[in-house]
């Protein structure tokens, strides 16, 4: 059960494991299964196993109120509801339960502690949030950013900063989220437009990556190459040049292929 590969369509999905994916007994194993979960059924599951039934009906109230429900803005719903929950309960326990529980979409839930916590200042929000960017589950990795992104654009030069240091990370999930959480038009989120209009500030960042090893940091990193060459092409075709004169790494000319495929 837990080394299946995964249906490639939500009908395909066995029942048993669509129930085990609902009660929170499995992690999903693609996007399929990841957008077949009914978080209303694993709200309900997970929160009674956790002896934290008090929660549930007015998470579920919460997720009802939602004008357009996706994947996405149930899960910010949850896990923003949850937070609030936990504050106003001086409750200090269900982070810690939620952060190391055995779904991914329950783990996602607990990003939201951290983005929603005003109390945090932006070295403290990435300090905490590394733990979700090293996850093993692809989908945590991406909710992870998302969850604080709003804080890294309000705290652009100081987060990339911060960020630079991510990159020498021996873990790839971890160097990875150095740029995807700053690209420049992301997926799912919303624009930086301070860096569509002025790349340069994430050069460092690319930089630093430029020669990575690791197919899921190179693809990020042309990823916010390709971002940014939708309004500063010529900063694109500036870095690329530059890259391909200084070097024919094979890692170099992927990159450079990913950024411009747009141009």
């Amino acid at each position: 059960m837990e080394n299946r590969k995964g249906a490639r369509s939500i009908k395909d999905i066995p029942e048993d494991v669509l129930a085990m994916l609902n009660k929170g007994e499995l992690s999903s194993v693609n996007l399929t299964e990841w957008l077949a979960i009914d978080q209303r059924l694993l709200v309900q599951h997970v929160l009674s196993d956790l002896k934290k039934d008090i929660y549930i009906d007015i998470v579920l109230d919460a997720i009802e109120s939602i004008k357009k429900p996706t994947v996405n803005s149930i899960n910010q719903c949850i896990g923003y509801t949850l937070f609030c929950l936990t504050k106003e309960n001086e409750d200090e326990e269900l982070f810690e339960l939620l952060k190391k529980h055995k779904s991914d979409l329950v783990r996602c839930w607990a990003t939201y502690f951290i983005g929603y916590d005003e109390t945090l200042s932006i070295s403290e929000k990435l300090e905490e949030i590394k733990y979700f960017a090293a996850d093993a589950h692809f989908g945590v990795r991406e909710i992870c950013w998302m969850a604080v992104r709003a804080d890294i654009t309000d705290n652009l030069e100081e987060s990339i900063q911060l960020l630079l240091d991510w990159t020498s990370d021996k873990n790839e999930y971890i160097r990875r989220f150095a740029t995807e959480s700053t690209r420049p038009r992301g997926v799912w989120c919303k624009h930086i437009d301070k860096l569509k209009e002025d790349p340069e500030m994430g050069l460092p960042l690319l930089e630093a990556l430029k020669g990575d090893t690791s197919k899921y940091v190179k693809d990020s990193v042309g990823n916010w190459l390709n971002d940014a060459s939708k309004t500063r092409p010529d900063f694109v075709i500036g870095i690329c040049n530059q890259w391909e004169n200084e070097s024919t790494s094979k890692d170099i000319l992927y990159i450079i292929k990913k950024a411009t495929r747009s141009l």
